[in-house]
């Protein structure tokens, strides 16, 4: 199983150095991918989690591709409404060709309201403009003279029946976010379900979950994945490769803005993480 870092490319304190030596420190670990968020629109709902500056994605992988040289680049999630299908399939193509055929696109619907408005999207048909930018997108990279993509994944999130249906049907992959351990089983279940009765492959699993540390166990039965201490993240890991899942994406932002100006401490859980993964490919 994979291991990958959701990288915050957002808030006051982030800026070129701190996104470089987050690469750095990623790929130095060992870890096998490198994920960005996506937003184009710092509107007041987007604010209240994501504050400004937003570096946006494409480009930031861009420039991190040039500062790396292994670790897999991808995208936690691009929201597929908000640009041109054509113009999203020529970036990805593009960004893959220049990565060395590193990229990972992850995809999902978009929940920000007045950022939809912003752009001039219509927030209702934003799950029909997914899917219909997504099969867009697919259309366009048969066309290998002009786009070369390459075999790009596409990581389809969401954590509703919707966005198993979606993965099922348009995806390589399904792509829960910051779930809780027990229904992360229980949703891996329910998609081969959807997957049978769509008389489709089952799409690999490959969650996105929190990593905060945590000097004593937390007990709460609504605990997040990756949220504990040391010993209950890596057990967490563990059950999550257990389930048969490719890759898992950890994600060290809780909300706490001062992580984003020192972001050391959450570089030693992601140290121990890695020593523990090494371990276990060991074995």
């Amino acid at each position: 199983m994979q291991i990958g870092v959701n990288v915050p490319n957002f808030a006051p304190g982030t800026d070129p150095d701190v996104l470089r030596r987050w690469a750095q420190t990623v790929e130095g670990l060992g870890f096998d991918l490198l994920m960005v968020s996506d937003h184009i629109v710092v509107t007041p709902d987007v604010a209240e989690q994501y504050p400004a500056p937003f570096y946006e994605p494409f480009t930031t992988l861009s420039w991190l591709a040039g500062v790396t040289s292994r670790v897999r680049l991808g995208t936690t999630v691009l929201i597929v409404p908000y640009r041109h299908p054509l113009l999203m399939a020529r970036m990805a193509a593009n960004l893959n060709r220049l990565s060395g055929g590193r990229l990972v696109l992850g995809v999902g619907v978009g929940w920000a309201r007045q950022e939809f408005e912003a752009l001039g999207v219509p927030f209702q048909r934003r799950g029909a403009l997914t899917d219909d930018h997504l099969r867009a997108m697919r259309d366009a990279w048969q066309n290998t003279d002009d786009y070369d993509a390459g075999a790009i994944p596409i990581w389809v999130g969401g954590n509703s029946e919707a966005g198993m249906r979606r993965a099922v049907l348009l995806g390589d992959a399904w792509h829960p976010l910051r779930v809780a351990p027990g229904r992360l089983a229980e949703a891996a279940g329910r998609l081969k379900i959807i997957a049978d009765e769509l008389d489709r492959p089952v799409p690999a699993l490959v969650p996105r979950i929190a990593l905060q540390e945590t000097r004593e166990p937390v007990t709460a039965a609504d605990r997040l994945a990756g949220v504990g201490t040391i010993d209950q993240i890596i057990a967490d890991i563990d059950q999550i490769r257990l389930l048969g899942a490719e890759a898992v994406v950890l994600d060290p932002f809780n909300g706490d803005l001062t992580e984003i100006r020192q972001p050391e401490r959450a570089w030693r859980t992601l140290a121990a993480v890695a020593a523990h993964h090494r371990s276990q490919e060991g074995r």
